[in-house]
């Protein structure tokens, strides 16, 4: 029997404007191929409990993106080519075979890149599935600081359901509240996850990073990456590697918040550490006498 995928490139970590910077940097090297919707979440849908990232409402809303026609800057090939692919995106069922429908497209390009968060949580038989479908499996996990990542996470998800000013307002309890539902707060067990990833895959198949240092050494990062998926090294424009995305709207971060978080963020740091995982200095800077919240 074929494969489902002969070679994957899966990112199951970041924060929203992290993971979409690594897109658009990535999806520039001629052996990476992206599709349309960057975050497909096919293994989440078929190996999780909790949601339905890929019901038909929901494909339904994302791909209105993908549909639209601008005479004046697109070209006919380029809205074929979208047009078709949306096509198998919302095609039935939802199964092996519509995922890898998916990558019909990719031309001569060796990976598929398939960016999605929800894959930090799938368990140690859902990764051996994935595994038994694939020729060859990288896997990158990136951690964010934790304080910065709720609050980021705080702010998109209010402004995703048209509530953004609320968040301004919040008092320590909302805020704890909010943030400590599963759905929420499971993105930020760094310790568990590295766990759960390093139970389901083999030494060779993953890379962790943190965010902080990926920002500092770009092409350092990107090296790296490259060498995981033993590709040649390539060129990235300046400009599209120093582009700030910016998801949600800003808002400054209460002198409270970091606070609320204090034990949790130091119990996480030392479970990186029993992993061999050395967290930034800055994560916990906020919690160093005399200093507030940044």
């Amino acid at each position: 029997m074929a494969a489902l995928i002969d070679n994957l490139f899966l990112s199951v970590g970041a924060m929203k404007a992290g993971t979409t910077w690594m897109q658009r940097v990535l999806e520039l090297h001629p052996e990476i191929y992206f599709t349309p919707e960057k975050e497909i979440h096919y293994f989440a849908h078929a190996y999780m409990q909790d949601g339905t990232p890929l019901s038909a409402q929901a494909r339904l809303a994302r791909a209105r993106q993908y549909i639209g026609i601008d005479p004046q800057n697109n070209t006919t090939a380029g809205v074929r080519a979208r047009l078709l692919w949306t096509a198998n995106y919302l095609s039935e069922p939802v199964d092996d075979l519509w995922y890898r429908n998916l990558f019909t497209f990719r031309g001569r390009k060796t990976w598929c890149a398939d960016f999605s968060n929800l894959y930090a949580h799938l368990d140690e038989p859902a990764w051996k599935r994935v595994r038994g479908g694939v020729d060859r499996l990288r896997v990158i996990y990136t951690m964010r600081d934790p304080i910065k990542r709720l609050w980021s996470h705080a702010k998109f998800h209010s402004q995703f359901i048209g509530k953004a000013d609320e968040v301004t307002h919040w008092t320590p309890e909302v805020a704890e509240a909010f943030l400590r539902r599963n759905f929420m707060w499971k993105h930020a067990e760094y310790g568990q996850t590295v766990r759960l990833l390093r139970e389901g895959l083999a030494t060779d198949e993953l890379r962790v990073f943190f965010f902080e240092n990926l920002h500092k050494d770009q092409t350092g990062w990107l090296r790296e990456v490259e060498d995981l998926l033993t590709i040649a090294h390539h060129d990235y424009p300046q400009a599209r590697l120093s582009a700030r995305v910016n998801e949600s709207f800003d808002a400054p971060m209460p002198d409270w918040f970091a606070g609320l978080f204090r034990a949790d963020v130091e119990r996480i740091c030392s479970e990186l550490r029993d992993q061999g995982l050395q967290a930034p200095a800055s994560w916990t800077k906020y919690f160093d006498a005399g200093s507030a919240a940044a």
